[in-house]
């Protein structure tokens, strides 16, 4: 009883960041059009290095001492997942529509549960497609205006799309694979330190400078904090004790909360079938929390890794 209690709270931690991440336009609108893409993912791994700097030593020695594999996929969730994932969906965002790649994310969750069978070991149980199948149909309907008539526009923006949701998707099993046998402030700083070495290489790559103005650097300082530090935060906590294909359908209140941020702060005009798409990955991720046990057998939890 108690170990299910834990999985419950665990999926609702995960939705609870994911649904902060989803505050991130209200946040980076003021950013839009004065800073470069590249200097807003350096300057976020900047403050989150410095807000997680006591735990890195010990993050970093820990994940040393379980061997080559977690290095890997530290550096793997850090620099692709936290940091050049962000680099592709923005991309996709400047040369195709706001449609192609809102349509393609729709694939992460796919993706998961393909990498969580063959990293993780989780043997999804048939009765989760009850919740997988209507929560992609809730996301589809927020991301396409028109569901029945979509669109997607050019060859890169495409494959930008494409990679981002394979990154994401891929870093939501690697951050399970770490969460099995680290602590979760240090999958947290791992995640950040990686993250910042791949986006100083992206600055040197893109050519965009390291420092915005000192008004867009206090908005980027707290995208850091809102929807970096506390929604990972809350994040990485309730993915110690989540499967990883549980994990990618609770990701999904980011789409709700997003969509909501976009009717409520932006006046943006909302369909009936966004609605219903609203109405319906809400229900999902609202239900799943009570029923855990039905995503994959429970895995042993092994005790966290000394610093």
């Amino acid at each position: 009883m108690f170990g299910r209690m834990r999985r419950s709270a665990g999926v609702a931690f995960v939705a609870a960041g994911a649904a902060l991440w989803g505050l991130d336009a209200w946040i980076r609108k003021p950013l839009a059009s004065t800073t470069q893409v590249g200097t807003i993912v350096f300057g976020e791994h900047v403050v989150l290095v410095l807000l997680t700097l006591p735990f890195l030593a010990g993050a970093l020695l820990a994940t040393w001492r379980l061997g080559w594999r977690y290095v890997a996929a530290a550096v793997f969730l850090g620099a692709g997942a936290s940091a050049v994932a962000t680099l592709f969906f923005t991309q996709a965002f400047i040369q195709g529509d706001p449609v192609t790649p809102l349509v393609l994310q729709k694939v992460q969750p796919l993706i998961a549960i393909v990498a969580a069978r063959i990293v993780l070991g989780e043997h999804i149980r048939p009765r989760f497609w009850l919740y997988v199948i209507p929560a992609l149909a809730g996301v589809w309907l927020i991301g396409v205006p028109n569901p029945f008539d979509p669109s997607a526009h050019g060859l890169a923006p495409t494959l930008y799309a494409l990679a981002a949701a394979v990154l994401w998707a891929l870093g939501t099993v690697f951050g399970r694979y770490l969460s099995r046998e680290m602590r979760f402030q240090h999958v947290m700083t791992v995640r950040f330190f990686f993250g910042l070495l791949a986006s100083a290489i992206a600055l040197l790559v893109l050519g965009d400078p390291a420092f915005a103005s000192a008004h867009d650097s206090f908005y980027i300082a707290l995208l850091a904090v809102v929807t970096g530090y506390v929604a990972l935060g809350l994040y990485y906590y309730g993915l110690k004790t989540t499967p990883a294909v549980a994990a990618t359908i609770a990701e999904l209140a980011y789409p709700v909360c997003a969509i909501l941020v976009g009717y409520f702060k932006f006046g943006q005009t909302l369909t009936g079938w966004q609605w219903v798409g609203v109405a319906l990955t809400t229900a999902v991720v609202a239900v799943l929390p009570a029923r855990p046990r039905d995503a994959v057998e429970p895995l042993p939890e092994p005790a966290p890794a000394p610093a």
